[in-house]
């Protein structure tokens, strides 16, 4: 009988279609593992604004599911983009709705700022992800500055040394589950 897939939930920081964000994921989704399946979540644009007042035992049915998928996961990736020098504000929603709970604690996650700069927005999701008491280490994390020049409309990488740096990280990410 074979071993059930390890399951990992993507999440694009982008709410652009086909965004480079999400093309970078589905480029990790095709490379990692045949042991690993992954689900791209793309709703965050659909996520009602975080509310303290709505975070009750009976939240908005969209965040029961959103942190459904992610308690069910076996790890979480998550590739954004940097907005103003900062986080989206979809995806930052997104994470605050998961404050109140510890759907993150000890769960292995990737993180990929891909931008243009990246690095403030890197910063921030490091420190809300350590906040989250997420699993995640140098190796398991990476910054891609001028994601634009480094990857085309069809999802391939164009730029060695990105492709090199994405290899490494998928290497590193399969082996805390392998």
């Amino acid at each position: 009988m074979p071993l059930p897939k390890i399951k990992i939930l993507a999440i694009t920081g982008s709410t652009r279609n086909n965004s480079s964000n999400f093309r970078i994921l589905n480029y990790i989704s095709n490379h990692l593992n045949n042991e690993f399946n992954v689900e791209i979540f793309e709703n965050l644009a659909e996520l009602p604004h975080f509310n303290p007042d709505l975070d009750t035992e009976n939240p908005p049915q969209a965040i029961i599911s959103f942190r459904n998928k992610i308690e069910q996961s076996d790890g979480v990736l998550i590739c954004t983009p940097e907005y103003v020098f900062s986080l989206p504000g979809s995806l930052k929603n997104a994470l605050e709705w998961c404050v109140s709970t510890t759907i993150f604690s000890n769960k292995e996650v990737g993180l990929i700022t891909a931008s243009a700069s990246g690095e403030m927005a890197h910063e921030q999701l490091l420190l809300i992800m350590k906040t989250l008491e997420a699993k995640f280490d140098d190796n398991t994390q990476l910054l891609i500055q001028g994601v634009r020049g480094k990857i085309n409309a069809e999802g391939e990488i164009i730029e060695e040394e990105t492709k090199e740096a994405l290899q490494n990280f998928i290497k590193n990410f399969e082996n805390h589950f392998l």
